[in-house]
This record gives structure tokens, C-alpha cells and sequence, in this order.
């Protein structure tokens, strides 16, 4: 396995095959948007369908909601995101360019000399990521709204209405899939880190004193659901947060690290919020946000167990673990060895030539797999050519109609990773397709 992975690689790959675009692109672009193609979109949709089968389906006490984006502005006093939600900023007085403070070295923080030119550095003031709007025909104080920077205050707010209507039972979980906002000053690494990007998030509501068991417990759950989704063990750590790096309403926060080609890097977090944002939304809406026990009669205010994952970072990390070169037939070939259950096509279905109603045969298999499967026909090109062409996208599986297919009702199934190619019955492919994506594992 090639270990050569870098960013402009992946990048790369990304807008040559559809995968993501710079966003606006036509007039220049538009620095930390992006948009997702054809192919991007389908490996996003199916990797936020496997997070949600993982989170729901499977759990008989979770169920899902889905807020609004725009949501009262005291709903973001209340969860301190007014006041707190802010970074240090610099500025060079000479090449106008902007800085994090703290995340400058310490030779420029001590000095105050830019990193890019060496000139003057202002003083640093606080900057809210919060975008701000208005609502309304009239923009004022009263019309004040904001894009929401996390998912998590929705199902807060959201908490007694889900008990009331769901007839869930402490420990519970609600889960939602959904665009966040953060005006950050540092884009950088391709969609690691954007102003618009998509949040995967679960609150575990728990009963207070139980918090550290089900800590343990989600840290188990979510770092499992990586090797699930197909990704390398040895590619993922977690990291504690330290007394200076946690949150003031956290009582413990771990991190899920991937080894990017940049280096490890978050892309979860799990985190022991306490009773911290329901006893905040009580003390500002003026309404208890508490449950009650039906068997003791106890009445409490639950403990909160986050896991917050970035959609987009995920892709990212999907995009990054799968990328692969190796050789094959005296060239290169370039993979991407996705998990069958999320590639954005599952299988190719290729006649081995367009005459003699080899392409018509093959046209009417393609149909009925499409049925159940993500699939892609093409007739076009050399049947090498059209297999490296879709081992670059990630399909896990080729079909290939020949003249023997005629003969006997077989075909060739070829598998992407090993390039290994069997003959299999035209009846049996769907449950050939179904088992081997049920045994997957990555070599």
C-alpha cells in the first residue's frame, strides 16, 4: 500500500473525477466553500446514512429530530455562545494579514512580529464566529438572528417536547444531521475546516451520578464506528482535553483523531456536558427543562453525553483513508478502497464489446441491479481502461457481459481491491453482490 497521500492528491482526485468543486468557481471561487458533485454527494448521503442506521436503527432508545437553522437569539445567550464563542485576533500592520493568537508560535506571539512578512502585530481583540443576521423587514436590535454554530442547542430546546410526544425513557438519545455556521478567520486543509459545514450530533440524556459509565461507554461505541465504516485502526487515536483546552461547561472531552496527511486531527468529540445546558435553558426561558422518573417519582435535571462528528470532516477522512496507489499491469494505478456500504457506486456493468447484443444483455442486468445497488454502465473504451476508470471513483465491484454469457447465463465479477475476477450465475449476482458487502474487510 502506497503511504504516499497527500493533500493536492486527494484534491485533486476530488475535482477530476466529481467528487467536490470550489464553490463559485467560475468567478473565482469563494475561499472555504465547497461543492459537492455528483459522485461527493452520494458518498456524503450514504456515509450520513450509515451514521444514522448506527445511531437510530440500531439503538431502541435514540430517536431524531431535525431543528430549524434560525432559532431565537436568546436560545445562544443561554448557551453562552454570545459571550464565549470568540477568538483572539491579530493583525499585521504592514501585510494586512490575520492572525489567531493562540495559535501562533510563540516566538511571534512574544515578539509581536507577523509570521508572513515580520512586520507589527496589532493587539489582539475577540472576534464572535457567530454569523449575524436579521429577520424581518426592519434590521435592528429586535431583528437580530443568527446561523446557528452547532446543532446541539436544537435538541436541547427540543428536549421536553420529545419527552412529552416520543415516551422515551431515561437513558435516551437524540440525534440530528445538519448544516452548521462558524465565520472562521483559518480555513484551511481542503473541507477540513469551512464556514459552512454539516454536524452529525447525539445528546444522551442520563441520569446524574451514571455520567462516567455511559462516558466510557460512547468513547467504546464511537471509536468502533470508524473500523465499521471501514477505516484503519492504526489511522485513529483519541486525544483527553487538557485543563486548558476544556470547554467551561464540560466536566471531560476526548477527541476521535485521524492521521491526515497533515498530521492527527479531530474529528469527533466526546464530551460530559453535565446538566449544564438544560439548567441553562431553564434559568432563561423561566421553564423547567427537568424529567421525572415515573418509577421513583424523582424529578432531575439530566446529565448530557455528546458525540459531535463533522459530516464534511468525515468525508474527508473516508476520501484520505481509502486513497491508494499500487501497480498493476506495468502502470499505476490509483484506488480508492472505500467500504462497499458507502462508495457512490457499488457496482460497474460493462459489455465486453457494444456488438453482437452483448451491450443490450448488459444494459438489462445493469437495470435489474440498479434496483438494489448504486451501479454504472459503460460501453465506452478498452475493458481495462473502464475498470482503472472506476476503481479511481472506489466501485468495489465489476460485471463484464462477454460471449460465454450468452453460452451459459454467467458473468465475470470482478472485485476492485484484489483484482480478482470469478464467474458467477446471472440469477445469483444481487445475492453474490449483497454477502460479499456483509464480509468486507479491507486487506
Amino acid at each position: 500500500m502506497s503511504d504516499i497521500v497527500t493533500m493536492e492528491k486527494i484534491t485533486s482526485l476530488c475535482k477530476r473525477r466529481g467528487f467536490i468543486y470550489q464553490s463559485s468557481e467560475i468567478y473565482g471561487g469563494l475561499s472555504s466553500a465547497w461543492d459537492y458533485g455528483p459522485l461527493g454527494v452520494e458518498l456524503k448521503n450514504r456515509i450520513a446514512q450509515f451514521w444514522w442506521k448506527e445511531m437510530t436503527q440500531l439503538h431502541d432508545n435514540i430517536v431524531g429530530i431535525d431543528a430549524a437553522i434560525l432559532m431565537h437569539p436568546k436560545v445562544w445567550e443561554a448557551s453562552g455562545h454570545v459571550a464565549n464563542f470568540s477568538d483572539p485576533l491579530v493583525d499585521c500592520k504592514g501585510c494586512k494579514m490575520r492572525f489567531r493568537e493562540d495559535q501562533l508560535e510563540e516566538e511571534f506571539r512574544k515578539n509581536k512580529k507577523c509570521p508572513n512578512c515580520g512586520g507589527e502585530l496589532t493587539e489582539p481583540r475577540m472576534f464572535n464566529l457567530m454569523f449575524k443576521t436579521s429577520i424581518g423587514p426592519v434590521q435592528d436590535a429586535s431583528s437580530v438572528v443568527y446561523l446557528r454554530p452547532e446543532t446541539a442547542q436544537g435538541i436541547y430546546v427540543n428536549f421536553k417536547n420529545v419527552v412529552q410526544t416520543s415516551r422515551v425513557k431515561i437513558p435516551f438519545g437524540i440525534a440530528q444531521i445538519g448544516k452548521a455556521f462558524r465565520n472562521e478567520i483559518t480555513t484551511k486543509n481542503f473541507i477540513f475546516r469551512t464556514c459552512e459545514f454539516e454536524q452529525m450530533e447525539m445528546q444522551y440524556f442520563i441520569k446524574p451520578g451514571e455520567d462516567d459509565k455511559w462516558f466510557e461507554y460512547w468513547k467504546k461505541e464511537r471509536i468502533e464506528y470508524y473500523e465499521k465504516l471501514g477505516i484503519r485502526k492504526n489511522k485513529l487515536r483519541f486525544h483527553q482535553h487538557g485543563p486548558n483546552e476544556l470547554a467551561f461547561y464540560a466536566k471531560d472531552a476526548y477527541d476521535v483523531e485521524y492521521e491526515f496527511p497533515f498530521g492527527f486531527s479531530e474529528i469527533e468529540g466526546i464530551h460530559n456536558r453535565t446538566d449544564y445546558d438544560l439548567g441553562q435553558h431553564t434559568k432563561f426561558c423561566g421553564k423547567e427543562q427537568n424529567y421525572l422518573d415515573e418509577e421513583t417519582k424523582e424529578r432531575f435535571v439530566p446529565y448530557v453525553i455528546e458525540t459531535s462528528a463533522g459530516l464534511t470532516r468525515q468525508v474527508l477522512v473516508v476520501l484520505a483513508d481509502a486513497y491508494d496507489e499500487d501497480e498493476a499491469q506495468g502502470e499505476t494505478r490509483t484506488v480508492l478502497r472505500f467500504h462497499p456500504k458507502i462508495a457512490p457506486v457499488t457496482v460497474g456493468v460493462f459489455p465486453l464489446v457494444k456488438k453482437d447484443g452483448l451491450a443490450e444483455l448488459a444494459k438489462k442486468i445493469e437495470l435489474d441491479l440498479r434496483e438494489e445497488f448504486s451501479t454504472f454502465y459503460d460501453h465506452g473504451g478498452a475493458i481495462g481502461r473502464r475498470y482503472r476508470r472506476q476503481d479511481e471513483i472506489g466501485t468495489p465491484y465489476g460485471i463484464t457481459i462477454d460471449y460465454e454469457t450468452k453460452e451459459n447465463n454467467t458473468v465475470t465479477l470482478r472485485f476492485r481491491d484484489s483484482m480478482e475476477q470469478v464467474r458467477v450465475n446471472v440469477n445469483e449476482l444481487s445475492a453474490r453482490i449483497r454477502q460479499e458487502i456483509k464480509d468486507y474487510k479491507r486487506s
